[in-house]
């Protein structure tokens, strides 16, 4: 079909201008499919890798090592189980600092022999969080560096280690076989009035996001629609199908799209759908697919359930 070769090139515009890395880049055939679709694989595959090299990095997935919820008040934190947030053991003495959570407002203290650093910087006292703050600031001790972050009613301390055993032994994630057909041609029907829908996520909230609208589009003679969420530029779709629990990870996938033209036609590539950082990592807070964003078919593209979510 016709959109897909739009798309193709579409694909490869995009990719350049996200500036992700390849380490090919072959021209695409206008003449001879085999040669488009041999290429379009090609842009698959690297953006594939460019995503595997995303969750290994600093800001990843793979070194999530602890997430703390703070109670109201100070609490100790240090390289030992009798601390109130028992960071690793053997990573820092007992008793490095505490936390102070006041209704919105996060503040940490460190002991100043221990070397707790903050932009690089020895810290002794900072502000960690408070509401409104742009970027909460990123603390350090040897690998560990941990910040904090804000779920509703929840205020956490994220962990993380920079050498964390996940680093070492991920292999990548498995997908299924590039598949044209679940690269498809979509419209956005956009909502008559500003709408929200509710979104859980795996603590139990339940958050009203809102909603420009649904995508409505065909697979094999089928009509399907996936309300969407927006995340920056893009269209941002949680969905579920037929394969989780078996192949896919249990709760759905994530899949994003470019916001439609004037049109209001965009493409959904299905061979682009990706797990959840709950796949990776018990320490994430992900959201879930909303009911009725549960496909009654097989989506078999996209990765697969890498089987990672117990990893510490």
């Amino acid at each position: 079909m016709d959109f897909r070769k739009r798309y193709r090139h579409a694909f490869t515009q995009r990719i350049l201008r996200r500036s992700i890395p390849f380490a090919i880049l072959l021209p695409l055939s206008v003449t001879c499919r085999s040669q488009e679709d041999t290429a379009y694989s090609k842009r698959l595959e690297n953006w594939h890798l460019s995503r595997m090299d995303e969750l290994r990095s600093e800001n990843g997935w793979l070194n999530l090592a602890g997430l703390f919820w703070l109670k109201p008040g100070m609490q100790s934190f240090g390289g030992s189980k009798e601390d109130d947030i028992p960071f690793p053991e053997g990573r820092m003495p007992r008793r490095v600092g505490s936390f102070h959570l006041s209704g919105d407002t996060v503040r940490m203290t460190a002991s100043p022999d221990i070397g707790v650093k903050m932009d690089g910087r020895p810290v002794i006292e900072a502000l960690a969080y408070h509401q409104g703050m742009a970027e909460p600031p990123v603390f350090r001790h040897g690998s560990l560096a941990w910040t904090v972050i804000r779920r509703g009613d929840l205020t956490g301390i994220r962990l993380r280690d920079l050498d964390h055993p996940s680093l070492k032994t991920f292999k990548g994630v498995e997908r299924f076989p590039v598949d044209g057909s679940w690269l498809v041609e979509a419209r956005l029907v956009k909502h008559a009035v500003p709408t929200r829908i509710p979104i859980a996520n795996v603590l139990g909230q339940t958050n009203l996001l809102p909603s420009p609208g649904r995508v409505v589009f065909e697979h094999k003679g089928l009509r399907h629609s996936l309300d969407v969420l927006e995340e920056g530029d893009r269209l941002f779709i949680l969905f579920a199908d037929e394969t989780n629990a078996r192949e896919t990870y249990p709760s759905g996938r994530f899949l994003y799209a470019e916001k439609p033209g004037p049109e209001g036609t965009l493409i959904l590539d299905f061979n682009m759908s990706i797990n959840p950082p709950c796949a990776f990592t018990p320490y994430a807070t992900c959201p879930l697919p909303p009911v009725q964003n549960r496909l009654p078919l097989e989506v078999r593209a996209g990765e697969k359930d890498p089987g990672m979510r117990g990893n510490e």
